[in-house]
């Protein structure tokens, strides 16, 4: 998953990464290259007191330190614009891809988890290919040409080499093989946390009112406690690393001084070329350290991209059509042909045989009990889901073969939980016609009933709106909905029982004021109030996702038991009337 992930949206950065390797190839020689000329220094310059010859090679040692550095900033700022673009690019797949998705992808994956991957694992996997850039790529070449330099110091001290390498292999081996398991579980407490964390702001009103604080307190400290348990794990897998690398490194670094020593104390060796060789050695080492502090990114960058993948990878159930339709009549409406809807692997249907019209200038209204499909219905005509039997046609075309763009421009959705961004109340309108004028603006506050909280906000149509409206009541908020669902005076309204925070005389006047501004537009109201709808053209009565009743209010009260059983749960019998 990870070489996969990396070789895909690293492909538009093939020409970086190659400056990359040759700039890091070539601070790496001119490092290698100092060791060897600190020798005949030493060998040739301080032993002999040739003081011209100190001067003229330090003269060289400082130059190719000069390059050394030039290079290896260069080495690193191109590094990190791969990485940087890299991880732009794959928040970028996350972003479109999530969008695409359906209700049902949605619930699939959970928000927090979703969120997790665009930001966390993204990052985890930016690292790994910052730290390959400034790090991995310059560690094989120190280890390969610090070998070789070595073996033009001294082949025989090179027995050191043959040990410590593997030793080191080995060792960090059997922790790497660790963390994998580890890590895994560190992106999963992650998840979980974000979980609480959302659900806790998103219901804060709620446990303040239920006075559940303290219990909420605790759901947050165990999953608090349970990443901070396995990131202390993950932590000392990784503590352990770096001594014993280093263990390993002064342990050679011994055994060259001993055995090398004892060779300059017979003179079959310089003492130049031991110090030449001690440095070769410790860049060896230190190139396998580096390739080790990678391989400890790996891991966990390795469990974030096969996250990132799996999101990737997931296509959605509500596919765009591959010769999509992009013209439509122009005369509003909306059709069911025997549609129904199941959730993969359920046993039964969530919605079936819905046949339904629902022409221009008409109300149909849809009532029933809690969970018996309504605001799956209202879905279907948005292609939130894919109806999974029949058809849903919106003015005479099949949903499934329009273009999207042309469908969403023909719908005004309101949903049962109305949603607004942080902005103003004028961005949160322009929603949907991001050109519509002040003047549009006012005309649908005033028919939605909110131009009169609006004209007594600070600012008024600029007038801040917290982060999902928050700072507005919940009738407010459902009101502000409907006007940005207006201002777009599409083809067809679906309210997905967008009136239910609103008090009866509010509701009464928002119904007189839609009539005439949507004479021309099919509407579908989802309701629980049976006086929201009983003036509806027709009405579709539903219970466990089957219908069981249409009709106008008064055939349906002589027909329907069920209907008549929510009437008269709600009204006495002259109301009902």
């Amino acid at each position: 998953m990870l070489i996969q992930l990396l070789r895909h949206h690293l492909r538009p950065y093939r020409r970086v990464l190659v400056a990359v390797v040759v700039l890091q190839t070539v601070q790496v020689i001119a490092s290698l290259m100092l060791p060897s000329i600190n020798r005949d220094i030493i060998d040739k310059g301080v032993a002999t007191g040739d003081t011209g010859y100190i001067w003229a090679h330090g003269s060289l040692m400082l130059a190719m330190s000069a390059v050394q550095l030039a290079f290896t900033i260069a080495a690193v700022y191109y590094g990190s614009k791969a990485a940087m673009g890299f991880g732009r690019d794959v928040r970028a797949a996350l972003f479109h891809q999530v969008t695409e998705f359906s209700a049902r992808e949605v619930n699939q994956f959970g928000p927090s988890s979703l969120i997790t991957r665009v930001t966390n694992d993204v990052t985890q996997v930016q690292i790994l290919v910052q730290m390959t850039c400034t790090l991995l790529v310059a560690a094989p070449i120190t280890a390969v040409g610090g070998v070789i330099m070595a073996l033009r110091e001294d082949v025989r001290l090179t027995w050191v080499l043959a040990a410590a390498i593997p030793l080191l292999m080995i060792s960090l081996g059997s922790l790497i093989y660790r963390m994998v398991p580890t890590f895994r579980r560190m992106q999963e407490r992650i998840d979980g946390i974000n979980k609480v964390l959302r659900e806790q702001i998103t219901g804060i009103r709620v446990v303040r009112a239920f006075v559940r604080e303290p219990y909420e307190m605790q759901r947050f400290e165990e999953g608090n406690d349970a990443l901070t348990r396995t990131a202390l794990r993950g932590g000392r897998l990784m503590g352990g690393m770096f001594p014993t690398v280093m263990f390993i490194v002064n342990a050679s670094s011994v055994a060259v001084v001993w055995f090398g020593g004892a060779r300059v104390g017979t003179g079959d060796l310089q003492i130049g070329a031991l110090i030449a060789f001690l440095s070769y050695l410790t860049q060896i080492l230190m190139a396998v350290m580096m390739a080790t502090f990678m391989a400890a990114l790996v891991p966990r960058a390795a469990v974030s991209a096969e996250r990132i993948q799996e999101v990737l990878g997931t296509p959605s159930s509500v596919v765009p059509p591959a010769h999509p339709v992009t013209e439509v009549a122009p005369m509003a409406s909306v059709e069911f042909r025997a549609a129904g809807f199941r959730y993969p692997g359920a046993e039964h249907s969530v919605l079936s045989g819905i046949t339904l019209r629902c022409q221009a200038g008409s109300t149909t209204a849809v009532i029933g009990s809690t969970g018996s499909g309504k605001t799956t219905l209202v879905g279907l005509v948005a292609r939130l889901f894919d109806a999974t039997e029949g058809a849903v046609l919106v003015n005479g075309v099949d949903v499934r073969e329009l273009d999207p763009g042309v469908l969403w421009q023909r719908i005004g959705l309101v949903p049962q939980r109305p949603y607004l961004f942080s902005g103003t109340v004028a961005s949160n309108l322009r929603y949907g016609k991001p050109d519509a004028t002040d003047d549009e603006l006012w005309e649908a506050l005033t028919v939605a009933q909110a131009a009169d909280f609006v004209q007594a906000m600070p600012g008024q149509l600029d007038a801040t709106i917290a982060q999902g409206g928050t700072n507005v009541s919940g009738g407010q908020r459902q009101r502000l909905a409907i006007a940005r669902a207006l201002v777009r005076k599409p083809d067809v309204y679906l309210f997905d029982d967008s009136l239910s925070a609103l008090d009866m005389a509010t509701d009464a006047r928002l119904r007189a004021a839609l009539a005439p501004h949507t004479r021309d537009a099919a509407i579908i109201i989802v309701a629980q109030r049976v006086t929201s709808i009983r003036h509806a053209d027709q009405i579709l009565v539903l219970e466990d996702g089957e219908p069981v009743g249409l009709g106008t209010h008064a055939e349906l009260l002589e027909q329907c038991p069920t209907y008549a059983e929510i009437v008269h749960s709600q009204l006495t019998d002259e109301e009902a009337a």
